[in-house]
């Protein structure tokens, strides 16, 4: 029986799902997109899950698409189907991505190249071990990035670095990725995972409806003029203000007293 692709542990509120190929850096295939998004939406649809962390096995997180893998590379003279394994595995992972109804941390153990890089910062915040490196690429075998890449890339990092950064696909560190905006933090690669842990933990005890919301209100503002925007704002907050945790949080910061937030 072959090994799982996806293996999933949770911890209280916290649902951690890990990439599963470590003898070929977790890169995808159609196999594991298979296993993964059906985790992904499971952890999405457990009331009980308030926080997701992403990771890998062994010692990379992701070197994105699996060349060898059937369909991947031109055979027979035949060329792939690029625009089908887009459509069937890179569009369906982005949009569960941004769709999912609580906050995702990517725990980024090692190198994250090509689909597994944009993967990564696909997330709303990513921890990487100083170890890890990003590296966009798809300019080396002429592509352009995809799994939201070209999305992605110039709102984290500028048009210019975005440019750079997919034209030559040089590697990228984690910590210049700090410095450059892509991901937020870097730690050591001993504590990687505890600060994953501890930082899922703290936001799976926050008002996940209202971080969710937050994702979503920035990721909308960026096509918004500032007036839009601003209207926006009144809106999602007149929703948020009927909610539970808006009471709770307010009554528990009068009381001096933790709240106990539960909508989602």
């Amino acid at each position: 029986m072959s090994e799982p692709t996806i293996l999933t542990e949770t911890r209280g509120a916290v649902r951690l799902i890990r990439l599963n190929r470590p003898q070929a850096l977790n890169s995808f295939t159609a196999d594991m997109v298979k296993e993964l998004l059906p985790a992904m939406d499971t952890a999405a649809a457990d009331p009980a899950v308030r926080a997701l962390i992403v990771t890998g096995a062994g010692r990379g997180f992701c070197a994105g698409q699996d060349l060898n893998a059937p369909g991947a590379k031109p055979e027979n003279g035949q060329a792939p189907d690029l625009q089908g394994i887009i459509e069937g595995m890179w569009a369906p992972l982005a949009q569960r991505l941004r769709g999912m109804p609580v906050p995702v941390i990517a725990a980024v153990n090692g190198v994250a190249a090509g689909a597994g890089a944009n993967f990564a910062i696909g997330c709303d915040i990513v921890l990487a071990a100083r170890s890890a490196s990003f590296i966009q690429a798809f300019s080396k075998i002429g592509l352009i990035p995809d799994a939201g890449g070209t999305w992605l890339l110039p709102r984290l990092v500028g048009r210019a670095n975005a440019m750079a950064l997919a034209m030559t696909g040089d590697k990228l560190s984690a910590e210049e990725a700090v410095r450059m905006g892509l991901i937020w933090r870097c730690v050591d690669d001993a504590t990687l995972m505890d600060d994953a842990w501890a930082l899922a933990e703290r936001l799976a005890a926050m008002p996940t409806r209202a971080l969710v919301q937050t994702r979503r209100a920035l990721d909308d503002a960026l096509l918004m003029t500032a007036e839009q925007a601003v209207a926006n704002e009144a809106q999602v907050q007149g929703r948020l203000g009927r909610a539970h945790d808006y009471a709770e949080g307010v009554n528990a910061f009068l009381a001096k007293r933790a709240p106990v937030f539960k909508d989602r």
